[in-house]
């Protein structure tokens, strides 16, 4: 009985181990290939904006080239998370810049409502993770 509660214990840690690996190497937390993050992008901006189908054709081809930019600043980065950082940042910014020059002017003030909401739930959660640190 001994035996096989150790069989069982360990069976459990190899999935449990296994799975982690599968997770990191599917993009880690952010989930998915530059592909699958522009396409969920895509789809959430639709949802708040009502974007024509060739904007949304045009956002997407936006987000996988950042998508793809941000993979490869990350294997690049080599432990530099400072400079990294601030190469997301413009990234983002440049993005940003493309994306606003495609919406007229109503999504253009949804597009920054919707952008200074997801700062603020953003600095709320850096504020909840940031007091155990």
């Amino acid at each position: 009985m001994k035996k096989l509660l150790i069989i069982c214990g360990l069976l459990f840690s190899v999935v449990t181990f296994a799975q982690a690996q599968q997770g990191q190497g599917n993009g880690g937390r952010r989930g998915g290939t530059p592909e699958e993050r522009a396409k969920r992008n895509t789809e959430m901006l639709t949802k708040k904006l009502s974007l024509t189908a060739d904007q949304q054709t045009k956002v997407s081809a936006i987000y996988l080239e950042q998508a793809e930019g941000m993979k490869k600043l990350r294997e690049d980065a080599a432990g530099d998370r400072d400079a990294m950082r601030a190469a997301m940042v413009k990234s983002n910014e440049e993005s940003d810049a493309k994306i606003s020059a495609l919406l007229n002017d109503d999504q253009k003030k949804a597009y920054t409502t919707w952008k200074e909401e997801r700062k603020e739930a953003m600095k709320k959660r850096q504020e909840g993770n940031g007091g155990g640190q």
